[in-house]
């Protein structure tokens, strides 16, 4: 990572609409929960600090879940896993995936298959995955990257018939360098 974590164009101070949406789960406090690409979020922290106690955050980048960690003197209570999310083995089942940022970077089928293959081996019957991508209306390329663009029912469709959509909504997110994003929030759950 070049930039500071909160110059990149995913960056938010808080992650608002993930809480609530998390809130509204309602799960123990001892559910699983992983944060997949969560290297550069505060999500962990708040969960950590709202009572959860099985947070495992996931980064391809080992800097940004070493950055992730500065400074925070409750970071051991966090799972922290570098990993690649196309080919990874948690070991284990969650109750929630949560994804805001990651998918819609998975633009070559093949990429979304193998993502899809171990989102599925990770979340237990039942389980939530809320994922968030950039909505109809968002850039097609973030950071120089090209990236895929998903309705609900596109990604609904991509997700394909072994989880239900249960909620989604459309909201814009506002870059550190003043351009607007749409994102599309999702809620899905496992058969």
């Amino acid at each position: 990572m070049t930039r500071a974590v909160d110059e990149v164009s995913w960056f938010e101070a808080e992650p608002r609409s993930s809480l609530t949406m998390i809130e509204a789960l309602a799960l123990p406090p001892g559910a699983p929960i992983v944060d997949v690409g969560g290297g550069a979020s505060g999500l962990a922290r708040e969960l950590l600090s709202r009572g959860h106690t099985d947070i495992t955050v996931a980064d391809i980048s080992a800097e940004a879940l070493e950055r992730a960690g500065d400074g925070f003197s409750e970071a051991d209570r966090i799972t922290w896993v570098v990993a690649d999310v196309r080919d990874h083995d948690f070991g284990r089942r969650f109750a929630l995936w949560h994804d805001r940022a990651v998918f819609h970077f998975m633009v070559a089928s093949e990429d979304r298959e193998a993502y899809l293959r171990t989102m599925r081996k990770s979340i237990e019957p039942g389980g939530h995955a809320l994922i968030a991508t950039f909505g109809p209306n968002g850039p097609d390329r973030c950071s120089g990257l090209p990236v895929a663009r998903y309705s609900a029912e596109e990604l609904s469709a991509t997700i394909g018939d072994w989880a239900e959509l249960e909620s989604a909504h459309t909201e814009g997110h506002r870059t550190p360098s003043g351009a607007d994003q749409e994102f599309l929030f999702t809620h899905f759950v496992a058969a």
